[in-house]
């Protein structure tokens, strides 16, 4: 009985294992930047298959790795010994949220390519000289309170948060590593769905209307 029970115990863990490495990945929302599509606290799952077996695209919201210094240094927590190994494994096995200490979570705008500007006549966000209305920013803000004019390199995403008042993303991280931008390489994934707290519950769609007419690069 207890050789059948660890049997299963170490099936599904490593079950969990190669879900979190090849499929989905749970992350924790640590800030307001993606408010009110995403508040502090919430929980979503990430693709794994971006980039790689689907493409980024335009509107996606994406999990992606500090490309320098767009975060400050983590505040270290007191925890003891045991209860840090415990909660390393369960992260490392996908049975509880990635750490947020080196993550970013955020709305890709441009994609390698584009050229993206702010602000129009209106105050919109332009991309490839079409402006794009964006439905899903956060009630009360503007697209941009600073107006950028930029073109995304090859390999490379430019991001926003959706609550553009209250979010470090690549407007203001030009002096950074990659120049505001983020490598593709760094992109964990996409998210798709919120689950927790249930309230919150809850598929994430790429809002294609907004870009539907934006015009593809020109190689």
């Amino acid at each position: 009985m207890l050789r059948e029970t660890a049997i299963i115990v170490v099936s599904a863990l490593v079950l969990s294992l190669l879900i979190k490495t090849f499929l989905v990945q749970a992350f924790f929302i640590p800030s307001a930047s993606m408010e009110d599509t995403l508040v502090e606290g919430d929980r979503v799952m990430v693709s794994r298959l971006v980039p790689g077996a689907f493409d980024v695209h335009r509107g996606d919201v994406v999990v992606f790795k500090d490309p320098g210094g767009w975060l400050p240094p983590p505040v270290p927590q007191e925890e003891s010994p045991v209860s840090e190994a415990v909660r390393a494994a369960l992260t490392f096995v996908g049975l509880l949220p990635q750490d947020t200490g080196e993550h970013l979570i955020k709305r890709v705008i441009g994609t390698p390519g584009d050229h993206v500007v702010c602000c129009d006549a209106e105050g919109r966000v332009s991309v490839n000289g079409v402006s794009i209305d964006e439905t899903y920013i956060k009630p009360g803000s503007v697209p941009s309170q600073d107006p950028f004019d930029t073109t995304v390199p090859d390999d490379m995403l430019f991001v926003m948060g959706d609550n553009r008042q209250n979010s470090a993303d690549s407007r203001y991280n030009t002096g950074k590593p990659g120049g505001g931008f983020v490598p593709m390489g760094n992109v964990v994934g996409t998210a798709f769905v919120k689950v927790w707290p249930l309230s919150h519950l809850g598929l994430l769609r790429n809002p294609g209307d907004v870009f539907a007419d934006v015009p593809a690069v020109e190689p």
